[in-house]
């Protein structure tokens, strides 16, 4: 599989960074959420979509690493 270029204009920067910070409160209010939950199975659910979140932050980081957090 060939690898997607990304582009990395300023216009996009600034797009990812909104995207980067919006993938942070998703992930507070995940974390929220699990403080809630008993069942094991959706606390597991949980910290996958946190793990996914993190690699995408991760991806947008090593795009732009002069990226503030």
């Amino acid at each position: 599989m060939s690898k997607k270029i990304e582009d990395s204009t300023e216009e996009s920067k600034i797009n990812h960074i909104k995207y980067y910070k919006s993938l942070t409160n998703v992930i507070e209010n995940i974390q929220n959420e699990m403080k809630t939950e008993t069942e094991v199975v959706v606390i597991k659910h949980l910290q996958s979509r946190i793990e996914a979140i993190n690699l995408d932050k991760k991806r947008i980081r090593d795009m732009f690493p002069d990226m503030q957090e």
